[in-house]
Order: C-alpha cells, then structure tokens, then sequence
C-alpha cells in the first residue's frame, strides 16, 4: 500500500509508461462483448474552507455528508463502489474552523469517511500550534498546526511534490505520503495528491520555508507508474490546481473552458489514458470535462456543490471501459419545487421542498450535524457581537479589482493607518461579501478570515511604479488599492505608469511613500511586491495589529450607515488602462 519509494531513473520510468501504454492500447482493441461493469463513483471536493454548516448557497459539510450517504445507498444496490476525495484547502476560512485551527473540519471529515485528500496552499497559514500565526522564535514549528491536523485524519493526506528541500524528497510527516493505493470493490485504486506549482506564492512565506514544488506533470508520471507496478488498476489525482470552465453539456466541448488554467496544461501533456481521472481545485471554479482522455471534476468552492464521476470498471479486462462525467452538483438540502434550483431564505416556505439525490431524500449524517453544531456554539458568541454600524445595502464582492467591497477594504485600511497608500490583494484576499444590515463581527471575519498583520513599507516611488507596472498584466487577480490613482499608457513599446496621489500630486520616483499592506504581501503573496522583494521579505513588526482588528475597530467607529454607492469608483477609477495594452509594452 506504501507507494514512497523512488523511481531510480528516468529511463526505467519511461520503459514502464511504454509498457503500460502498450497493454491499454492493446485492451482497447480487443473485440467488444457483452460485459459487467462496477461502478465506482468518485465524488470531490475541494477548497472547502472551513465550511461545516448550512446557509445561503453553500451547503456546509452537514450538506456533503446528505448527498454522499445518497450515492453510497445507490452504489451498495448494485455491488458498486463510491471514493470521496478532496483537492484541498480543507479549514482556513470560517470562525467555526479557525478557532480550533481546522479540528473540527478534520473530525467532520472522517465521520464522513473520505478515503484521501491533497494539501492546499492555505492549510499551511495556520502556522505554529496555538496563536502565532508564523514563527517567531526557533522553537516554533512553522507547519506546527497543519502537522497536528493531518496526524489526527483518518485518512491519508497525500503531497507528492511537496518537497522538503533538506532531504530532496516528498515530505514525510506523520500521515502525509504522496500516493496511496486502496481496494474498493476488489478493484485496486491509487491516488495521486498534488498541489500548484504557484502554491507557495499564495500563502504566508514564513510557514513555508525549507519547501518547494516540484513540477506536477513528471510527478504524476512518476507515482503513476509506480502505482500500477503495485497494482493498481484505475489511477486517480487529487490536485489542489485548478482551470475554469462554463458550460457543461459536453463533456468534450473544452471550448468554455480557459485551456490555460494549470490543470488542463497538466492533463494534456500526460500520456493518453495514464491517469483516468483528476480531481481539481484551488481557483474556485468548475469543471466538468475530458482532456486528453482525462476527465476532469472540479466543485467550485465553500461546499458550494461537489464533482462527482462514475467509472465503469470491467473485469474482463482490468481497467475503466466507461465514464459518467457529472456537472457540478449544488450542495443544498432544500429546493424550490417548481424549478429544483437550491432554495433561498426569502423563498414561500409552501414552496420549499427537501432536496431529492439518487432517489433518496436527503438527511444529513447526525454526528456530522453534532460536529457542526458544537463548532458554530462554541464560535457564536463572538460571531454576533455587533458593532455598531449599519450597512444600507450588501457589500458583493465581484471578480474585479475595484468593487465597492474592494475600495472600503483598501480605504478603511488607508484611514486606520499613518500611510499615504493602501495596497491589497482584494480579489484572492476577500472570501465574502459583507451583508445588509447591522454589522456583525462574523460577517467581517468570513470576509477576511486570515490572521494576516499590518505592515508599513517606506517605498521610493521607483519602487512603487515597479510594483504597479507588474500589476498591469495581472489581469485576474490586479492589487487593489487606496490613496492613488495610476494611469497607464504605452508608447513605442514603452509602458508609461503615472501614479498621483489622492490631491492629485505625482508621485515621482525620488519622492518617499508609507504604503501600508500585510505580512502575506511583505512577505511574497501572490507575488504582488516580488519586484522589489529583499531577500527574506520585508521585516514584519509582530507589534503591529492584525489587519482583521484593524477592520473591526474602523468599523466600530463609524458613526453613519454605509451604503456600497459611496465606494463605487467606476467614474473615477483608481486603474486606468488601455482597452489592449499590447504584449510588447514593457515597462
């Protein structure tokens, strides 16, 4: 079942993978007869974040449990089979799980059952056990609180290549491992755990130090090759690397999807039939396809809805001769009766029914239920405390840089602090929007759950002009921020970058500028201060306050309702680009 040990050289490898190749091409032409198949239904999660009870579009882990007591009853009518599998980011998110750094995912997770999950970037963000949230002297252990977490899952967590670079191999902590081979139905099954190769770049540096990620296509081939040496007949991966799709009526028809998300660059180089399935995650999409004779499953995020595939497995000739490729399913509990669509809290309760799956009505899994319960108790008493302000419409958070949710983060950061310029990471860095209503500390926590502290940098505005020149071609994931406007242009090749103040003062590049961020930027985030990173980051002063308390006490002091036109920049935008900035534009 240990499938760690290392391949000796690339050559032996590529001898197997011929090999292999040559038997499943060779089944494949074989004449077709009449057959029995197994069904093995594989359903995925990923990026749960710490999500374990029901509300408003996201079902929870009470909800996930429902649908998969559901397929496992339709499975054990037919001798069938059913692996739960998880892409990833499994705690960080919700007051509920952060409290307990993730315990209570963790035991809601096995009184589930998965069978195996990968780590994500932000189960690393917890860092030391206990209140640190990165190390502040030699006796913490940055990986403390994950270590804990993965030793008491009942599961296997799986890394492949997650790299500890002091030994040159896969990391070996206590449950962590890079593939697993388990028996289901008679059918040996292995499972690949893989994560981004930008991962490290997406969470706090300071709690990754001594790792790397070693390319995800050779790792696959690797494990894989190694797996069915041991056995295995069907090959499956959990990676916590993701794409986007939109439409899912074929399972063929990539054209909606962006074919330049890693996971479709991942599949399509792997040798054709290699690996039969992949579970996906990390950008919070979905997917629902084949790629290269791959499918691929993704359920978007925060238990939103779940990826489900069924593998006909036939005995005859020992490997996968059918697949059911499923949509994303909305994990809800309840439905609108006329359309099946998840139901809403304003919704005619008459018309409200309970959610129906595989024939089954759903009924969340009661010690799943206790897991949760006892977890949202414990968080409750904090989560409600109100502070004081008054939000006239919700805050929504679209895909884009300059939401009104955006621009209060950046802004309240801006006047909580002595600095002349808020930046933030506003796309990946807010989880949720802030709803109508008084505002409570819950809602403010689920949308910014991280531990992240404030930090000043004294920047040149050379230095500054380089970090939003950089910025200019993050299309998905551009800074927000405040105190500034910037202007770009390009001329002859040239990328001109103006920034001005608020009062409309350039900011040259001699001039001196306080711009205020946290420690996930300072210390390499999402790569948006790279361009002038010092090797190591920037100092973190651990004196300085958690962004979050910052929020909360900006918050606490507002004396007037807040309404999201007032933090609308669509008249004055604070990035002002070209329509088509053109790829030899340089900076």
């Amino acid at each position: 079942m240990n499938t760690q040990t290392t391949v000796s050289s690339s050559a032996r490898t590529l001898i197997v993978v011929a090999t292999i190749l040559s038997i499943l091409s060779a089944c494949a032409t074989r004449t077709s007869v009449p057959r029995e198949e197994i069904t093995i239904s594989l359903i995925g999660t990923n990026d749960v974040h710490g999500e374990l009870i029901s509300r408003p579009a996201r079902g929870g882990l009470v909800a996930i449990s429902a649908y998969v007591d559901a397929v496992r009853a339709a499975r054990s009518q037919d001798n069938g089979a059913v692996l739960l599998i998880d892409a990833g980011d499994m705690w960080q998110g919700t007051l509920e799980s952060n409290l307990v750094e993730g315990a209570a995912v963790v035991e809601a997770y096995n009184a589930i059952g998965y069978d195996a999950a990968a780590i994500g970037n932000h189960e690393f963000d917890f860092g030391p056990i206990g209140n640190k949230a990165i190390p502040e002297d030699v006796n913490d252990d940055p990986r403390g609180a994950l270590k804990k977490r993965v030793s008491e899952a009942a599961f296997p967590i799986l890394a492949a290549n997650l790299i500890d670079e002091a030994a040159g191999s896969p990391v070996a902590w206590d449950n962590v491992q890079p593939s697993v081979i388990v028996d289901v139905a008679g059918i040996k099954v292995g499972i690949i755990g893989v994560i981004s190769e930008k991962a490290l770049y997406a969470t706090i540096s300071a709690n990754t130090i001594g790792l790397r990620i070693a390319p995800i296509v050779p790792t696959i081939i690797a494990e894989a090759t190694r797996l069915r040496a041991d056995g295995a007949s069907i090959v499956i991966v959990t990676a916590h690397a993701g794409g986007r799709c939109t439409n899912f009526e074929r399972r063929t028809d990539v054209s909606s999807c962006d074919l330049s998300g890693e996971i479709f660059r991942v599949a399509s180089e792997l040798p054709e039939k290699f690996v039969d399935h992949i579970f996906a995650g990390h950008v919070h999409e979905g997917i629902a396809h084949i790629v290269n004779g791959i499918s691929i499953t993704s359920g978007y995020s925060n238990t939103r809805a779940f990826s489900r595939v069924d593998l006909g497995f036939c005995p005859d000739i020992g490997s996968v001769c059918s697949r059911a490729v499923h949509a994303p399913h909305h994990a809800c509990l309840s439905v609108q009766r006329s359309t099946g669509a998840c139901a809403r809290p304003d919704d005619d309760p008459a018309e409200v029914v309970a959610a129906v799956y595989e024939g089954r009505e759903l009924t969340p899994d009661p010690v799943v239920v206790a897991i949760a319960a006892r977890a949202a108790q414990f968080a409750e008493t904090i989560k409600g405390e109100k502070l004081g302000v008054r939000l006239q419409a919700g805050f929504w958070h679209p895909p884009a840089t300059e939401s009104p949710l955006a621009n209060l983060m950046t802004d309240a950061l801006l006047d909580a602090m002595d600095a002349d310029i808020a930046l933030h990471n506003v796309v990946g860095g807010i989880r949720d929007i802030l709803p109508q209503g008084d505002l409570a500390y819950g809602s403010v926590y689920q949308m910014f759950p991280f531990d992240n502290r404030v930090v000043m940098l004294d920047l040149s505005g050379r230095e500054l002009r380089e970090v939003i020149a950089a910025q200019v071609r993050n299309h998905h994931r551009r800074a927000g921020f405040s105190g500034m406007r910037v202007f770009v242009g390009c001329a002859e090749d040239k990328m001109d970058v103006v920034m001005k103040l608020a009062e409309g003062k350039p900011i040259r590049d001699d001039d001196r500028v306080r711009v205020v961020v946290n420690d996930y930027l300072a210390l390499g985030g999402d790569g948006i201060l790279t361009p002038i990173m010092p090797d190591g980051g920037f100092a973190v002063n651990e004196g300085m306050p958690l962004t979050r308390d910052v929020l909360i006490d900006w918050f606490r002091a507002r004396t007037e309702p807040l309404h999201p036109d007032d933090f609308m920049s669509t008249d004055n935008p604070r990035w002002n680009l070209p329509a088509m900035m053109p790829d030899s534009c340089m900076p």
